[in-house]
């Protein structure tokens, strides 16, 4: 079941109401789960069940993805912006420094939450900011290409082409790595959470100059990288490693992207053991 949950942030125009939608389940130590751009809270679908015998889970729609409607205006969706939302929606939650984990654009404000002390563990799965200009230009035109893509497609062509392993295979290959595994209720549902994405195009602008190039000292930090990854590909997590030389790396055989479908299993194990 999904809830909602406001607060207020400043802006240069005074303060502002931000509202998120989230998803909670299970018992345990707090674990944050944070999404992709374009994408929405049920991505972690196929291991939320997994973590949250061990965790109390908390996936959340990033503003203006999923069912949380984009930032009001005078807030841009950048990382000085996000990241202290995030914070904000734990103290609204009651929530104290949970552990937290992201893919992609969630696996960065996972190390940003990390890098503000604001998390006790941080598991990034393909996290954006350690590309080189020529492999953030790539990520980003293919980006790009997605989202005109699920905004052309009609729905009933979206909903035929799910119905089979080669149609989820045209839709989702980019991210998945096993893309017939994905369900056909699922593919539908992402691809119109990526065509309705409200915070699409400015939270992609946002990220046109962000690198990640400091440590994150003082808490477990786990990077883990898709051996299939076709956005961001996997040399990515050697520069991550350098970076944050404290870090676990971890590989991900036969994962894409998106490698929560892909591996339910060992995604939920490196989440996890990350997350002692």
């Amino acid at each position: 079941m999904s809830a909602t949950v406001s607060f207020s942030l400043p802006s240069p125009r005074g303060p502002r109401t931000v509202t998120l939608s989230y998803a909670r389940v299970g018992t345990g130590e707090p674990l944050l789960l944070l999404h992709g751009i374009g994408h929405h809270r049920q991505a972690w679908d196929p291991v939320i069940h997994i973590l949250a015998a061990e965790r109390d889970v908390i996936a959340v729609d990033l503003p203006g993805f999923g069912e949380s409607p984009a930032l009001p205006e005078g807030l841009t969706p950048d990382l000085p912006t996000v990241v202290p939302a995030l914070g904000a929606l734990c103290e609204a939650l009651e929530i104290e420094r949970p552990h937290v984990a992201g893919n992609s654009l969630g696996g960065l404000l996972a190390l940003e939450l990390g890098r503000e002390k604001l998390v006790r563990s941080v598991t990034a799965l393909s996290p954006a900011g350690f590309w080189s200009p020529v492999e953030r230009r790539y990520a980003f035109g293919v980006l790009i290409a997605m989202r005109q893509a699920a905004r052309r497609l009609p729905l009933p062509v979206v909903e035929r082409l799910s119905r089979t392993a080669a149609g989820r295979t045209v839709l989702t290959s980019t991210i998945y790595a096993r893309p017939g595994r994905r369900s056909p209720e699922a593919v539908v549902t992402e691809t119109l959470a990526l065509a309705n994405a409200e915070g699409f195009t400015e939270t992609l602008r946002a990220g046109t100059a962000v690198q990640f190039t400091d440590d994150v000292p003082g808490l477990p930090v786990t990077v883990a990288w898709g051996t299939r990854d076709r956005l961001l590909v996997r040399r990515q997590g050697i520069r991550a490693k350098h970076i944050i030389p404290r870090a676990r790396l971890v590989r991900l055989p036969g994962c894409g992207h998106v490698p929560m479908n892909d591996d339910p299993a060992l995604v939920a194990r490196v989440i996890l053991d990350g997350s002692r």
